[in-house]
């Protein structure tokens, strides 16, 4: 486990792309709406954002369309252009690894997040399946340098049979060779359990733990006390909405506290 991740990583929720069931109709207000999400984590100090398509549910628990990597594609490379010194990472929702991993290939972003890697999920979208053999052939042949952030036990989801974090935790590191796990609540915003992110880090001292769903200014130095990183989105939002732009006054409160 020799990949460096950093202490905070913001969350730039899209909004829906070209083709899903919620897109405006125009590809410059998503944009636009990417690169102030973008401008207001730089301009407060926070150099470490992960771009994702949320805005296009109903996901496909598999591949996505070819038009939601090109948007994805496109909007990633104006972001990394406008912003060079900012570390990215892409996550494309529900399960598309093969895509984040090109996109992030081609753009130069530097991790992906996949939510099953290894194992099987059930959740809206049916049964996901991990595809950890891909992935990893494929980060070979492109002779790409880009981590993967691997989720256990993941939001919106219920394992399938007798397979328990810890299970899971050991197999997405052991086997499914991922530079890091994500630990998350049961939803999107909510905390994770604390009892299990500490079994976590007894369980493996010397793993890449990554909060990904609930950190907040009242909870994120109790985070970080287990974890190496948190993902932040919902709480640093305008109102607390996930859909919504980021509120530099929240932001700046989590950042000060993480900062601590």
């Amino acid at each position: 486990m020799n990949a460096v991740i950093p202490k905070v990583i913001g969350v730039v929720h899209l909004l829906s792309l070209p083709g899903a069931p919620n897109f405006g109709g125009s590809m410059d207000v998503i944009v636009e709406r990417a690169l102030k999400d973008c401008k207001a984590y730089h301009d407060n100090g926070l150099d470490s954002v992960i771009v994702e398509n949320f805005g296009d549910a109903p996901f496909a628990a598999d591949r996505v369309s070819a038009v939601t990597v090109a948007s994805m594609t496109f909007i990633a490379a104006e972001l990394r252009k406008q912003f060079p010194g900012i570390h990215f990472g892409i996550n494309v929702l529900r399960n598309d690894a093969e895509s984040a991993l090109s996109i992030a290939s081609v753009v130069g972003a530097e991790f992906i997040r996949v939510n099953v890697h290894v194992g099987a999920v059930v959740a809206d979208q049916g049964i996901i399946q991990g595809k950890a053999y891909e992935t990893l052939r494929l980060r070979k042949n492109l002779n790409s340098g880009v981590k993967i952030f691997a989720d256990v036990d993941v939001k919106h989801s219920a394992k399938i049979g007798d397979y328990g974090i810890k299970l899971q935790a050991a197999d997405a590191l052991e086997r499914g060779l991922a530079d890091a796990i994500i630990v998350s609540g049961t939803r999107t915003g909510e905390p994770v359990d604390m009892k299990q992110l500490r079994e976590l880090r007894g369980k493996f001292p010397t793993a890449k733990i990554i909060i990904g769903s609930g950190a907040g200014s009242r909870n994120v130095l109790k985070l970080l006390k287990y974890a190496d990183s948190v993902i932040v989105g919902t709480s640093i939002k305008v109102d607390q909405v996930t859909s919504n732009p980021v509120d530099s006054k929240r932001l700046k409160e989590f950042l000060k506290t993480a900062k601590a």
